[in-house]
């Protein structure tokens, strides 16, 4: 019997983190156990085939192996190690234009194809309820294919002792620089993932995340006051060679304020400049409210992507189809088929791409078996397009599905999740460092920190992890209680400048949340630093009398 439970770990931007921990325990050696591909293909013809003899139109099978290793330490101490594995067959059918969905962890021939034809007796009763048949966009099979997350260094045959020094390590770094108390954290994914369907696919593919959260806590011992200082590093679709760090990957922040990185990570020093700044925050000048310029970067920026961008065009969300648990979407099909609803400002364009390298969202082909590809959703400041899944493509005019369609087990179903969608770099020559010499009295933002937004993604609210005060194009020094208000139609439109593709770094969200019953994904979001004039910002510390 396989169970869920749940993993908490504190300290994740500014409260805690619920992480969803499906499978069976495992010991480590076992990680490295995969299926092999022959044994899958039989699984799925014996689905497939009793699927479409009991009078399925259309069948796929998702078959799955998922593996997981979550590493917790706090201060000196190991608090917990997690090894897991979950798999089994999911098979999605329809019969007479409605969908049908069953799962099971039995794999053996029979358990599979009785399994196949629960779903189809689903979709028959589903096909008397169904108002409108479903209309899926055409996809080509493509046989037998695989694809594989680039990497040369495989977490699974990393020995535990050594990811646990290096965190330990991280720790000591960051106690000795000035904190408290430090937590750091290793969550690492293998999905092995095949999907056939009666299209003619058999597709095989291995896919590998991990991400390297830390916290630093720094405590003035006289007023008991705390501040904490979480890491600026992201979530990454890479191998172990994640944390050899090269000399080009590090990256100053303006001003020099602070370390950042891309495509790897010294998590030691990490936790050292972490620990420092967890206690000079400490010291920190609570902010003045009022509007200000904003210069965000992009470990900061990523978070307002993912809540004011690629949610509110998930078009399943703009159709209601989420209402009931995370809201609707203000982007409604009525804007976008003016084809001159202006989301942002001219110099705003956003791209949605779940073939970027080294993303979170990076795979060859979605869970519908379609291979996967780049498109704009809004360009020159206009929503042009939506995120689309095969039985929502005709709702857009759309002749072929985007590719995003997910389901985080074999044991759920499939639908439409967000890809990774991007910020596009500016086209002229500017550094953050230039950026910054043109603001007369701004903010710069560094890291995730609180949030909030309405229920159709409209006015929200942002916090993050370091502020640094602008006055006459000069960095004067930290300030804290920073939260700044608008709503995405203002905010995106006061968007002054972009940095160039040499500033362009990915952020992400490791465990996002949607859908009931909630499934969890991983998702990345580009951008360069960024200029926003005129934002309100708030001090979060003021108390009402």
């Amino acid at each position: 019997m396989e169970r869920r439970s749940f993993l908490k770990i504190s300290g994740i931007a500014a409260g805690s983190l619920i992480i969803p921990v499906c499978g069976n325990a495992i010991a480590a050696e076992e990680l490295l156990n995969p299926v092999g591909r022959a044994f899958k293909k039989s699984l799925a013809d014996a689905a497939m085939n009793a699927a479409t003899k009991a009078g399925a139109s259309y069948c796929d099978v998702r078959i799955g192996r998922y593996v997981n290793q979550f590493i917790t330490t706090r201060d000196t101490r190991v608090e917990n190690i997690v090894n897991t594995e979950s798999m089994g067959v999911g098979v999605r059918v329809i019969v007479g234009g409605a969908y049908g969905f069953a799962s099971t962890n039995d794999l053996s021939l029979d358990a599979v194809a009785a399994m196949a034809k629960q779903a189809v007796a689903i979709a028959k009763a589903n096909a008397k309820l169904q108002t409108e048949p479903l209309i899926l966009a055409p996809v080509k099979g493509v046989g037998e294919v695989s694809w594989a997350t680039p990497f040369t260094k495989d977490w699974r045959t990393v020995p535990v002792k050594e990811k646990a020094d290096m965190l330990i390590a991280a720790n000591r770094a960051g106690l000795e620089a000035g904190a408290n108390f430090m937590q750091s954290n290793l969550f690492q994914v293998n999905q092995e993932k095949y999907f056939a369907s009666t299209d003619g696919s058999y597709i095989d593919q291995d896919i590998h995340r991990l991400w390297a959260p830390m916290t630093a806590t720094a405590v003035d011992k006289a007023t008991n006051k705390f501040r904490t200082r979480e890491s600026l590093s992201s979530p990454v679709g890479m191998g172990f060679e994640f944390f050899d760090v090269k000399p080009e990957d590090k990256v100053k922040a303006a001003g020099g304020v602070a370390t950042l990185y891309k495509n790897s990570l010294d998590v030691i020093e990490e936790a050292r400049e972490a620990g420092r700044q967890a206690r000079e925050k400490l010291a920190a000048k609570s902010v003045e409210p009022g509007k200000y310029d904003l210069v965000l970067s992009p470990d900061h920026l990523f978070l307002t992507i993912h809540e004011s961008v690629g949610h509110p065009t998930e078009l399943d969300r703009v159709l209601g189809y989420e209402a009931n648990y995370a809201g609707t979407s203000f982007a409604t099909l009525d804007k976008w088929r003016t084809k001159k609803f202006k989301f942002g400002s001219d110099r705003v364009n956003f791209f949605a791409d779940k073939t970027t390298p080294g993303s979170l969202g990076a795979v060859g082909y979605d869970d519908e078996g379609v291979a996967c590809k780049r498109w704009d959703i809004i360009k020159d400041g206009v929503l042009v397009n939506y995120q689309a899944t095969r039985d929502q493509a005709h709702i857009i005019d759309e002749k072929e599905s985007h590719g995003c369609s997910y389901a985080d087990s074999w044991s759920s179903v499939q639908f439409q999740r967000m890809p990774n969608v991007s910020l596009a770099a500016g086209k002229a020559a500017l550094t953050p460092d230039e950026m910054v010499k043109d603001v007369k009295k701004g903010i710069y933002i560094l890291g995730r920190g609180s949030y909030s937004i309405d229920q159709q993604r409209y006015n929200f609210q942002f916090g993050g992890q370091l502020f640094f005060e602008i006055k006459n194009g000069k960095i004067v020094g930290p300030v804290e209680d920073v939260a700044y208000q608008s709503n995405t139609q203002e905010f995106w439109n006061s968007c002054s400048a972009i940095c160039d593709d040499k500033d362009w770094r990915m952020g992400g969200s490791f465990f996002d949340g949607k859908g009931q019953p909630s499934q969890v994904s991983a998702v990345s979001h580009g951008s360069s630093t960024a200029r926003f004039n005129g934002i309100n910002v708030i001090n979060t510390a003021r108390k009402i009398a």
